[in-house]
């Protein structure tokens, strides 16, 4: 029986049908029915790089049918400030940092975007441009998305969970959490910041002198520890139910890679902070890093038949939407493959394909934060909730032309994949979040796959002998 394990009271509500209310510590709102068995099998999470809904999705199509993106935006001074176009690939980067989101939330009047940090990269002309957060990625570089949300479930009411830029965030998407230890209050607030440029030398395996801030329940960052922390992961509970799983990623240390951040997923062979590989059982057999031979292997498993029932796929930079210099704009197309190949496979008949981006990047956006917490008691009080980012469900079952007013997190991906695979909850943020299940009809006659056009195709991405690395900036 694939049900979420927890005590429940079975009420009926018009508008929602039949509600399961959580006894388990589920927090405010409720777990709808969970997913029938057998009509997901597969869950590929891929999670892109610093974007929001209003940068990112300038879509017609999307804005016709209700999506809650804007055209101009307000800035400290009070000024409307159109937003205009501009390429994927940018000579510049925002700043995202703790700090950032402070400045653009100013207190939830959302009119800090102008005060966010802008990094001009070496050899960049005519940066920082005018009103450089307010701008939407051209939509003919992003069609690719465009296909994939008008054509299934697209939310503009997703927020990433944490406050702060990618080496949290990617803790948080695997774990719903970057807190210190299982039950600390402290949670790692930030990117690695001991060493230059550290985008490749973080985690448990980082050199002794690297460090990374952390906030409190006040959300007031209160130091620095070594990166390298230790709690439950999701990955924790699928290996107690034998549900077989993998984490597709580029590079071994790098800011972009949960497990190597979290302890007992690398199992250091030393004790941090003199570790200098990771070596356990949870690296060794389920972590699959990009090789000269192999440098899609997502691609390759879904070819091969080899696809684990839960999958995060990780971009490298010129793959990840990372605001950059050119070579960043791979993205659409890296998505539409892994796509194409699940769609046109016997795969797609029982997958769902989870697309999400890690934080907002600084890009402006005009929508609150879902609720910030700030209390000191509460869970995640002093790191939650963040910005808005895009979110496409893409299945047989996803709601076809669906758009999402829901508000969502990425618990909500953890609180999916516990209710698929009859997981507990780790009690983190998947614990506080709803399950996704507003983009789903399981009833429906399942949708058929249409193959996404894109740029670059499958065979790109299989025989890119490019070495995997990092953006310029993070």
């Amino acid at each position: 029986m694939r049900r979420k394990l927890f005590l429940c009271v079975l009420l009926l509500v018009p508008a929602c049908g039949a509600i399961l209310l959580s006894m388990n510590g589920c927090g405010p709102g409720y777990t709808r029915n969970v997913v029938p068995p057998g009509k997901i099998e597969h869950i590929v999470i891929i999670f892109q790089e610093n974007r929001t809904p209003d940068n990112l999705f300038h879509d017609p199509v999307l804005i016709k049918a209700g999506a809650d993106i804007a055209s101009s935006g307000l800035n400290s001074a009070g000024e409307i400030v159109p937003l205009t176009p501009i390429s994927l690939g940018i000579n510049y980067d925002l700043g995202h940092a703790h700090s950032d989101f402070v400045a653009m939330y100013d207190a939830g009047r959302m009119d800090g975007a102008d005060k966010v940090r802008i990094t001009c990269y070496k050899g960049a002309t005519g940066c920082p441009p005018p009103n450089a957060p307010f701008h939407y990625v051209n939509p003919t570089e992003v069609a690719p998305y465009f296909q994939l949300a008008e054509q299934y479930s697209f939310g503009d009411r997703m927020f990433q969970t944490n406050e702060g830029p990618s080496f949290p965030a990617h803790e948080f998407i695997i774990s719903g959490t970057s807190a210190v230890s299982e039950t600390s209050k402290l949670f790692v607030a930030d990117n690695p910041s001991g060493i230059a440029k550290a985008f490749t030398i973080a985690g448990c395996t980082a050199p002794p002198q690297e460090s990374v801030a952390i906030v409190d329940s006040t959300g007031k960052e209160t130091g620095k520890i070594y990166p390298c922390t230790d709690h439950p992961t999701l990955t924790d509970r699928l290996n107690a139910k034998g549900v077989s799983w993998r984490y597709y990623t580029p590079l071994p240390g790098w800011i972009w890679n949960a497990p190597n951040a979290i302890e007992h997923m690398c199992g250091p062979n030393a004790a941090p902070p003199n570790a200098t590989a990771c070596v356990g059982s949870d690296w060794v057999n389920h972590v699959v890093l990009s090789t000269p031979e192999k440098p899609a292997p997502i691609l390759n498993d879904i070819a091969d038949h080899q696809l684990p029932a839960v999958s995060w796929v990780i971009p490298s930079g010129p793959n990840s939407d990372h605001a950059g210099s050119s070579r960043t704009t791979g993205g659409p197309s890296w998505v539409a493959a892994i796509v194409n190949a699940i769609g046109n496979s016997s795969y797609w008949e029982n997958t769902a394909i989870i697309i999400t981006w890690d934080d907002w990047g600084g890009w402006y956006d005009h929508v609150r934060p879902r609720k910030v917490v700030n209390d000191g008691v509460s869970w995640g009080s002093g790191y939650v909730y963040g910005f808005r980012v895009p979110l496409i469900v893409v299945s047989p079952f996803a709601k076809a032309g669906y758009i999402s007013h829901i508000n969502h997190d990425f618990g909500s991906i953890l609180n999916f994949i516990e209710e698929d695979f009859g997981l507990l909850s780790l009690g983190y943020a998947d614990a506080y979040a709803d399950d996704l299940l507003d983009c789903f009809d399981f009833n429906q006659t399942p949708l058929a796959f249409r193959t996404i056009a894109a740029p670059l195709d499958e065979n790109h991405f299989l025989y890119d002998r490019t070495p995997p690395s990092p953006p310029d900036n993070d």
